[in-house]
This record gives C-alpha cells, structure tokens and sequence, in this order.
C-alpha cells in the first residue's frame, strides 16, 4: 500500500472457486476483516445472482464493499477505488488487518496499486451510451479498433460500459486509453501478498453449473423480476450482470428458463477464464491447487501462506 504499511493480503481467483468460504476461514484465524473485490457485489438487491455472502456469513466477520449502491446508479472503479481507501483505511485504524477478497482483476490492481484514472464527463459519456442504444455497440467498438486497437483487444466487444468508457478518456484528455492501461503492466512487490486459488478446467466447469442451478432454485428469478418492476431494463451497468440479463430475458419471453440457465453457465465460465488471465499475469500470486471442494480445500495451506509457516 505504500505509506510505510505492510502489504496488503489478498485471496484472489475464478467465480466459483470458493473464495468467499475459504476468505471466511482465513479472516476468522488470522482475526481479519474482509474487504469485498468485487464489481458486483457493490449493488443492494442483487444477492443471490452475484453469491453475495450471506448475512450469517457476515456475521462471522466484518465485511465491506458490499451494498455500496443501487442497481440503477452507475458504479464505477474510480468510486470504488476511493471507497476500499477508506474501507481499508478503516480497518488499519481500528488495529485489525483487512483482507482482500474476490475476482475482479480491475477492482483488485486499483486498490492494490493504487494507479490515477482518468478523469470523466457525463455528457460525452452519455452520447456515446446513447449511440450503443441507437447503432448498437459493435459499431462503436469498431471505431475503437482503429483509434486504439490495443484497448480493444483487451475489451470484450460486447462490453457496452468499457468500449464506452474507453472511447470516453481519449475525447476527454486527447490520449488513448491504452496509455493509461501501461501502468498495469507493472507489478511492485512490496504491495501485496497475493494467494489465488486455482481449480482444473473440467471441475470447475462442474462447479459453475451447480452454482448457477443453485442459484436458480434459491430464487433468482424472483429477485430479478422484482429488479424489472423497479426498472432493471435501463440500467447500464448492473444489466451487465450474469445471470441478470438472461434472466430477465426469460421473464419477458425472449428466452425459455433452460435457454436462460445454458446463457448464464455458458458465460460464467467465460469469466472464469477472463478472470484468470487477469491474475496469472501478476507474478505477485502465489497459487494454491484446489478439487472438487474448491478453495475451502486449501484454506490451511492459504493461511500458513499469510502467516509465513
């Protein structure tokens, strides 16, 4: 963190892997308080599609980063990064240790490194997502291959906030986005202590179909029609949500319930392996193999890791 701390201590990987278990277990041995990486778990409301600890779970240990905003609001990394700031700082202050915890590679290398971010102005953000609506957003992703084709390589094309957000920084500040990007090619040593958890492709997958059938049967269709009712349909950001958008989807008959469950699994697992590209790059992490039990297997092993033993 700089500053003359410590490094921070992070459990890191896939959706699915059981992070959030395994960070419970470490957090109540080493008297920590979690701090949540996560894009998702930002927005109230949204619980049983993002696996939301639970309030027993939090219970057991303090949690922050969680329920920070309204579906509806647009939640973004800089806010985010000033947020875990005072969350950590927080938790330094009341002479507990934080732990970070969770699969959003952005999240965790602006709280970790802490970089500057571009700066931004709503109005343009706001003809750019209107032009996304109006063209759609592969044409704008198209402009943004030939004015920056390094950050869109990098971008999932469908990604409507970051090809937005992307062709945002440079008609703001007159430079691609990619120079902004260049930082987050450099890791420093002295700023973390990362474990992740890592589990073979074929059982994860396993993983990730029970999690979402669980998912299903634990009422996401009834958490994301009340969302509809409130207006889900026009929310930018939180509609990029997995699980959301297909559910929703089914509940105005664009999909049947199974095209909506074969949708989410099919595009969890392609988070899981964007998620684990992010991390992989980051030779700061120290990786821990997990089975069919995911990372709560290796909770003991994470912990002599954090411990030094």
């Amino acid at each position: 963190m700089g500053n003359g701390r410590p490094p921070l201590i992070a459990v890191v990987g896939s959706t699915a892997s059981g992070k959030t278990e395994a960070g419970i277990l470490v957090a109540r041995a080493l008297g920590a308080e979690i701090c949540s990486v996560d894009s998702m778990l930002v927005y109230r409301g949204m619980d049983v599609g993002t696996a939301k600890p639970t309030l027993e779970q939090r219970a057991l240990v303090p949690h922050h980063l969680i329920d920070l905003a309204e579906p509806s609001e647009r939640f973004t990394l800089a806010r985010y990064q000033e947020e875990a700031r005072e969350a950590i700082d927080g938790v330094i202050a009341r002479g507990s240790q934080p732990l970070l915890v969770g699969g959003s590679g952005l999240y965790y290398r602006a709280v970790v490194d802490g970089f500057v971010l571009p700066g931004e102005d709503p109005a343009v953000r706001a003809e750019l997502e209107a032009e996304a609506g109006a063209a759609g957003v592969g044409t704008l992703y198209t402009r943004l291959e030939h004015l920056d084709p390094i950050a869109a390589a990098k971008i999932d094309r469908s990604n409507v906030r970051r090809v937005v957000r992307a062709l945002e920084v440079p008609a703001i500040t007159g430079t691609p986005f990619s120079a902004f990007s260049e930082a987050w090619g450099r890791y420093d040593p002295g700023r973390v202590q990362a474990a992740g958890i890592r589990i073979e492709t074929q059982t994860l997958a396993r993983r990730i179909s029970d999690r979402v059938s669980a998912m299903f049967a634990a009422g996401l269709i009834d958490e994301v029609r009340g969302l509809v009712e409130r207006g889900f349909g026009s929310w930018l950001t939180s509609t990029q949500a997995i699980g959301y958008s297909e559910m929703a989807r089914h509940l105005d008959g664009r999909l049947s319930l199974e095209e909506a469950w074969e949708g989410t699994v099919r595009r969890t697992r392609n988070l899981a392996r964007r998620q684990m590209t992010w991390f992989r790059r980051d030779p700061r992490v120290r990786w821990f193999d997990a089975g069919i039990g995911g990372a709560a297997d290796v909770a003991d092993d994470v912990l002599a890791f954090f411990r030094g033993t």
